[in-house]
């Protein structure tokens, strides 16, 4: 069965791109969002195995989306990996580091390194 993978991000390039590249995997179903403000009702009609949500975004970054999916009892569980252009990609693990309690990644990020993260993820600890 396909996991399902939320992206958000406001440039529909990134989206588009990431949406593409994990679908042709054969292994998801890949929703993606460029409305941050539409993310979390969207989130709750597609039920999300994983989110990938930009950090910077207009109108809601990423952390606020992030404690709008914690305070939902529908998507509470949902694990979360941010991406983000703040930092670069010296700064950062190829497969994730950590923000707070949630995986982040920098931007651009390689399909080798996205997948490994939300297999790292989706993998009951």
């Amino acid at each position: 069965m396909k996991k399902r993978i939320l992206l958000v991000d406001d440039e529909a390039s990134i989206t588009r791109m990431m949406r593409r590249n994990l679908e042709a995997t054969g292994r998801f179903e890949v929703l993606d969002v460029n409305d941050p403000t539409a993310a979390l009702n969207l989130a709750r009609q597609f039920r999300p195995d994983l989110a990938v949500l930009d950090v910077m975004m207009p109108d809601k970054d990423g952390g606020e989306l992030a404690a709008d999916f914690k305070n939902d009892p529908q998507l509470s569980c949902v694990p979360i990996v941010f991406l983000t252009a703040i930092v670069g990609k010296k700064e950062v693990n190829p497969t994730g580091s950590v923000i707070g309690e949630h995986i982040f990644l920098a931007k651009p990020v390689r399909l080798e390194d996205l997948l490994a993260c939300i297999d790292e993820q989706l993998t009951p600890h």
